[in-house]
């Protein structure tokens, strides 16, 4: 059994992260079922630490949320309808035990092709704070996630809070996921749609896909089609074959890959009209 550490100050989880070979632990709720049946090694909890917890309003106007917030945190949040579909994903990671321990880091650091939390940031620009004992850097999401299970964190960093700019505080957003039943289930497809409009026709698009790629994917294609288009043209506007050209369905145990690319259309075309409606 290794040691464990449960840090109340970022300058001391620095200082232990500084001395390396030590494992970050948030909810657990990913690090405890991949650890076998004893969890290994030196121990590193971050949920201790102030700067790591909560949602707090940004400089920028837009918003800070802790790395170790628990998704009934963001759940129960007062967001503005632009989050929409991050609050509704947070209803639907797991059961509410896990939604009460599992963190959005550790959703993002997991980077699981089928994460729930990261189709919702997507969409609304968002960028991760990452601290190390050598500071501070942030980097899109995008960037961040690089592959599956795979992120661009460094040996000695810690992903500190997921960050969303004003800006992206427009419009509507809406979260649609499929799986093998309604809860409980990793997603067979799921996605997000912002959608802002004006005068009744699309001003601001952005779409993002999950368990269709390695990654999460935007679909920059589908979202240059939907400008100008009002409510009644968005069938007409949303093309089966580009939504499949822009991902990389795989075959598995919960679908194959052309299964997804056909679901994946038809969640386009419900998560805009949700965000529409």
């Amino acid at each position: 059994m290794g040691r464990y550490a449960r840090p109340s100050t970022l300058t001391e989880a620095l200082d232990l992260m500084a001395q390396g070979g030590r494992r970050l632990l948030a909810g657990g709720t990913d690090l405890y079922p991949g650890s076998g049946p004893t969890l290994s090694g030196d121990i590193l909890d971050l949920t201790g630490v102030d700067r790591f917890t909560g949602l707090e309003p940004a400089a920028d106007g837009g918003l800070r949320i802790g790395a170790c917030t628990t998704w009934s945190q963001i759940a129960d949040a007062d967001l503005p309808p632009a989050l929409d579909a991050l609050r509704v994903a947070a209803r639907q990671v797991g059961g509410r035990q896990i939604q009460n321990v599992g963190t959005i880091g550790g959703n993002l650091c997991n980077a699981s092709p089928a994460a729930d939390g990261v189709p919702p940031l997507l969409a609304v620009e968002a960028r991760v704070e990452l601290v190390s004992p050598r500071g501070i850097r942030d980097l899109p999401l995008a960037e961040f996630i690089t592959g599956p299970r795979q992120t661009a964190l460094r040996p000695d960093e810690a992903l500190a809070a997921v960050l969303i700019p004003g800006a992206a505080f427009t419009g509507r957003s809406a979260f649609v996921k499929l799986g093998a039943r309604a809860y409980l289930v990793i997603s067979i497809a799921m996605v997000a749609a912002r959608i802002v409009t004006e005068g009744g026709r699309v001003r601001e698009a952005a779409i993002a896909v999950g368990a269709c790629s390695a990654i999460a994917r935007r679909l920059p294609v589908v979202e240059a089609a939907l400008m100008g288009a009002a409510a009644s043209e968005i069938a007409d506007r949303i093309d089966p074959a580009e939504v499949a050209a822009a991902l990389a369905p795989i075959d598995d145990v919960r679908a194959t890959a052309a299964y997804r690319a056909g679901a994946a259309a038809e969640l386009v075309h419900r998560a805009v009209n949700e965000a529409l409606a």
